[in-house]
């Protein structure tokens, strides 16, 4: 009987050489169905959000399959979206930095963005570059309700920001993003009815409300109001997925085949693949990787092209020569440190997809 795993190696090692980052197609459309679904049967729309995998074809993928449109994280992102055809977008960050380098302007131009932001000096900057795409730009008012990263903490802050932006000819009034920790429904479900009143007395009204994360898949209908919601990872899914309990193994979609380059000592090895594959982001977790084919082993340390192996858990050890597959622990990193995804169906190679919207600083 035909090993096809190892035929598929055969082809990745003759084919592209170790390491080499693989996704598979029919996992990918499994994952894109049910987060598609999960929207559906919510009642909001769809917006996935790019990051994970920073590809127009795998976005199209997920128009495709429903989705109203694609959340990015960068302008450089936006613009390479948009290069590709799609329209629909927010980018979900204060974009400052964009606004001022004359960036944002010129993508406004050419198409209406949805923009975000927490503070009067990023609104600023928006109306500057609105005025100078002569076209006004639609803005959603980050919300912080238990993430501590971006967004205005108090329902006060939030409604001073949306009267601001109904003062400014240049600046549209979108609605509202939050993003709320997995146990902070409640006080987001709180903050919303608090400026939903606030506007209402403002005579506004907010289009959108957009919330985000995929382990919020879980709560995706506990707010009442929201329109649509933004996922990324649930794509290709990875440890940090099964450790929140909401994908398995078998959702990872994506995986790097390495080589075990050397067996120097009993218990320990090396592989192929270092921080510039995995990255040494650990997501809180222990070791850089779940090898398939010795679980038992951990990817203990890195350095920049080298993963160092514990095999003393490990009674089945890897030999040098072998190839292995190493599900990340963090796939959007490790996505964004490559230029091309092998794509695979049934184990057999079907096309290479460029990850064209990777490394933008802006």
């Amino acid at each position: 009987m035909v090993d096809e795993k190892n035929t598929l190696k055969t082809e990745i090692i003759e084919n592209f050489g170790t390491p080499c980052p693989v996704i598979d197609l029919d996992v990918v459309e499994r994952n894109i169905a049910r987060a598609q679904k999960r929207c559906d049967d919510a009642g909001v729309a769809n917006r996935p959000h790019i990051k994970t995998h920073k590809s127009p074809r795998l976005a199209k993928m997920q128009i495709d399959a429903g989705a109203q449109g694609i959340t990015c994280q960068k302008l450089g992102e936006a613009e390479v979206m948009a290069n590709a055809g799609i329209t629909d977008i927010i980018i979900a960050t204060n974009l400052l930095g964009a606004a001022r380098s004359g960036r944002l302007a010129s993508l406004q131009k050419t198409l209406p963005l949805k923009v975000c932001a927490d503070n009067p000096v990023t609104l600023a900057a928006y109306a500057k570059a609105a005025s100078a795409a002569e076209r006004p730009i639609d803005v959603l008012i980050e919300c912080d309700t238990g993430q501590k990263r971006a967004g205005v903490e108090t329902p006060k802050e939030a409604l001073s920001l949306a009267a601001e932006i109904k003062n400014n000819p240049m600046l549209n009034f979108a609605g509202w993003l939050f993003y709320p920790p997995l146990d902070g429904w409640p006080q987001t479900t709180q903050f919303f009815n608090t400026v939903s009143n606030g506007l209402s007395e403002l005579g506004m009204r907010a289009d959108i409300v957009s919330t985000g994360g995929s382990p919020n898949f879980i709560h995706i209908s506990e707010l009442d109001g929201a329109t649509e919601h933004r996922a990324g990872t649930c794509i290709f899914n990875d440890l940090m997925q099964i450790e929140a309990g909401v994908a398995t193994l078998e959702d990872c979609a994506f995986q790097v085949f390495t080589s075990v380059v050397s067996r120097a000592g009993d218990e320990r090895g090396i592989l192929d693949a270092g921080s510039k594959t995995l990255t040494a982001d650990t997501g809180g977790l222990d070791g850089y990787g779940r090898i398939l084919e010795h679980p038992t082993a951990q990817i203990h340390k890195f350095a920049e092209e080298h993963g160092f192996l514990d095999l003393t858990r490990c009674n089945d050890k890897p030999n040098v020569g072998d190839i292995v597959r190493v599900v990340p622990n963090h796939v959007c990193v490790a996505v964004n440190m490559v230029d091309q995804l092998v794509a695979v169906r049934e184990d057999k190679i079907v096309e290479v997809i460029p990850v064209e919207a990777r490394g933008m600083l802006v």
